[in-house]
């Protein structure tokens, strides 16, 4: 059974960073692409960025040049680094895994991390 755990979330002035962390448990990590979400209240869950197995990258043009996904198979671990935050990336983080080395969406979700960008 799969199971991811984000943290990392947090209170943060506009223009400030977080980092957040997603651990994974249950399968082979490093054949799954990984994919970090959001979802802001009132609004769809969305995409934001996402990593294969080979460590392609993508992002939503919303977050280009400001967020940076990463990932470290030994630990099982992917990471979004967030830079350069903005009041209209408040939402709920979520990590999910691929369906396979390109990124899809699966059904494996973690319980999601609040990020609240003010000041």
């Amino acid at each position: 059974q799969v199971q991811l755990v984000e943290s990392g979330g947090g209170l943060v002035q506009p223009g400030g960073s977080l980092r957040l962390s997603c651990v994974a448990s249950g399968s082979i990590f490093r054949i799954y692409a990984m994919g970090w979400y959001r979802q802001a209240p009132g609004k769809q869950r969305e995409l934001v960025a996402a990593i294969t197995s080979g460590y392609r990258t993508s992002y939503a043009d919303s977050v280009k040049g400001r967020f940076t996904i990463s990932r470290d198979n030994a630990k099982k671990m992917v990471y979004l680094q967030m830079n350069s935050l903005k009041p209209e990336d408040t939402a709920v983080y979520y990590c999910n895994r691929g369906g396979g080395s390109d990124y899809s969406p699966t059904d494996y979700w973690g319980q999601g991390t609040q990020v609240t960008v003010s000041s």
